[in-house]
């Protein structure tokens, strides 16, 4: 289909960290948009501000008459709506051209050089990298985050359309509808086991996703993956390799070996070494491009984060805030080397919030590890995004596991109280489902005290 003769966009799931880039996408090329969400954020909100139609309620008399013209109207859905959902089968049924949020991507993305980076880890922060590198090296690109970057507070750069950044993601395969340039793989850990059974259906996904790379075009993954293609890896003989590493006032300073050269003295802002690893792809992939090195080392320096990856709340002498969006087992103990990097001498309590009682399920022992290696721990209850309860897989049960004595199941009432009880001098709060909306109050009440 072509995109450019569609006059409306509706988008079933609009507030989606996903879907809002791209309705933003749409929103900025003068396209009509609306949409439905759940619930109203920050993201909803600044859709509305750009002359977006939001609503909340799931009602087929809330879509407005122009989006109910079947001739000129595009419907998006993201496969997070549950399928009795009442606009997305009104739109079903009437016959609308009703495409999942990949879909449209791949749509947008293939007439672009497209650069994809794909991974059960790593893939908003090193996208994000990605598209401020090339932007500060006048590329006339759109890049599309899973996040919100710090440096542009969107999930949106936009600079031109001649060539586009975007995030493979593996979940529900939705990567197999891109058709890239260059493409990275990050990690192939096991995750979305409801989704793929075991993982060795997850390894022939990205398998499957390595052969959707046009021709000529080029892999990269990291070293150790079981891949051909360019590798890259911190300390190690890999194509793209990081070495010296200095941390210098929070600052990593580092030279990087290319297949053709050394560059020295990079600086990185970002602590921990998953943060240098998804560095070092991006800049792989835009040396590969063929940006100058000199300002793809001063747009390095100059990267400020992702919102919700490492994102510091309150940093003083005597308390730190810092929240993360870790909810992988992986993610969790690549957030813990990190803070242990930054802050060696100081007791930490983490405080996390399980996604999903499926993957609580799945990785219940290595969630136990990764969790028992903090000073104190919090739980909260396991956050069910689109799922129903599994019998007897609880925040409790997970608990049990944890080889910690310092460790708790509290409710979010009770939070503020536990955190003062504590005394830790670093609180680290991660998950991936509404634990940033505790965040806003812990940061309330301890900016006063610290």
């Amino acid at each position: 289909m072509n995109l450019k003769e569609t006059h409306n966009i509706y988008f079933v799931g609009i507030g989606g960290i996903g879907m809002s880039a791209l309705a933003r996408y749409f929103a900025t090329n003068n396209m009509q948009v609306a949409g439905y969400d759940k619930t109203q954020s920050d993201i909803t909100d600044s859709l509305e501000s750009l002359g977006v139609d939001v609503h909340f309620m799931d009602s087929v008399e809330n879509i407005k008459p122009e989006f109910k013209n079947i001739e000129n109207t595009l419907v998006v859905y993201t496969p997070a709506i549950p399928k009795n959902h009442k606009q997305l089968n009104y739109f079903i049924d009437k016959g609308f051209n009703v495409l999942k949020r990949s879909q449209i991507l791949g749509l947008i993305t293939e007439n672009t050089f497209c650069l994809a980076v794909a991974g059960t880890h790593g893939k908003t922060t090193t996208t994000s990298i990605l598209g401020h590198l090339m932007y500060e090296c006048n590329v006339p690109l759109t890049a599309f985050l899973g996040g919100i970057s710090e440096n542009y507070n969107s999930n949106l750069i936009l600079k031109g359309t001649e060539v586009s950044v975007v995030e493979a993601d593996e979940f529900d395969r939705s990567f197999l509808t891109l058709a890239p340039d260059f493409a990275c793989i990050t990690s192939m850990d096991a995750d979305h086991l409801d989704i793929y059974g075991n993982a060795s259906e997850l390894i022939k996904s990205f398998e499957d996703f390595s052969r959707r790379i046009k021709p000529n075009g080029k892999l990269f993954v990291k070293k150790g993956l079981p891949l051909q293609g360019i590798t890259y890896g911190i300390e190690d003989n890999a194509d793209y390799n990081i070495q010296n590493i200095k941390i210098e006032n929070g600052t990593y300073v580092f030279d990087v070996k290319t297949p053709n050269t050394v560059l020295e003295n990079l600086r990185f802002n970002l602590p921990g070494r998953h943060n240098l690893s998804n560095a070092l792809i991006a800049l792989a992939m835009a040396v590969e491009y063929g940006c100058p090195h000199q300002q793809l080392a001063n747009a390095l320096a100059s990267f400020k984060g992702v919102k919700r990856r490492f994102t510091y709340h309150i940093k003083t002498d005597n308390f730190v805030l810092i929240d993360d969006y870790a909810h992988h087992p992986e993610e969790i103990k690549a957030v813990h080397q990190a803070v242990r990097e930054m802050y060696p001498s100081k007791k930490v309590l983490a405080i996390f919030q399980p996604h999903l009682f499926s993957r609580t399920h799945d990785f219940a022992d290595d969630f136990a590890e990764s969790l028992s290696q903090f000073d104190e721990l919090i739980l909260l209850d396991i956050y069910p995004a689109r799922e129903l309860p599994i019998k007897g897989i609880t925040s409790a049960w997970l608990l049990e596991k944890v080889n910690n004595k310092n460790k708790q199941l509290v409710n979010k009432d009770q939070l503020l109280n536990k955190i003062h009880e504590s005394n830790a001098q670093v609180v680290l709060t991660i998950g991936a489902g509404d634990i940033g909306e505790e965040v806003k109050r812990i940061k309330k009440e301890f900016s006063v005290a610290s």
